[in-house]
């Protein structure tokens, strides 16, 4: 499965596809759900119902565009089904602005939800002073210095 999309990644049609309709395929089932926790999961399965039904009323009367979609909501398609979902939806985005930019705004609130988090916590102890700090690539955080309970 493709990484998770970041706010920097340009929303289009394949990347809102894969966004929707990924996790239907066999081999990336649940990977969508590991990506997320709490009350993130089930915002972020709410939108995306939400935008597998924006798509689907939009692309419903395309009869290809329907197979595709309903083999991968039943577990049976395969990535040649996403690419013609891909294909479909990137006419419609081209041909109805005001289509896209609703399919792009569900898909950014979704990207939000996603947890994109491969940094580490470290506690480390010296005699009467701890600290826990988390860090990563984009963590800068540095709690230091000393602290002094009671007296003198």
């Amino acid at each position: 499965m493709p990484p998770a999309l970041t706010m920097s990644d340009p929303l289009t049609a394949s990347a809102i596809a894969t966004l929707a309709f990924q996790a239907f395929l066999t081999s990336s089932a649940g990977k969508a759900a590991q990506e997320m926790t709490g009350a993130a999961t089930q915002a972020a399965g709410e939108k995306l119902n939400a935008l597998r039904k924006t798509i689907w009323q939009k692309l419903r009367g395309t009869p290809s565009a329907e197979s595709a979609i309903k083999a991968l909501a039943e577990k049976r398609g395969g990535e040649a089904d996403l690419q013609k979902v891909e294909g479909y939806l990137q006419v419609a985005m081209a041909e109805d602005p005001q289509f896209a930019s609703q399919i792009q705004q569900l898909a950014q609130e979704i990207t939000l939800l996603q947890v994109d988090d491969d940094s580490t916590t470290t506690q480390v102890n010296y005699g009467g002073t701890n600290y826990q700090t988390k860090t990563g690539p984009n963590n800068t955080n540095f709690f230091g210095g000393e602290h002094h309970h009671g007296g003198a």
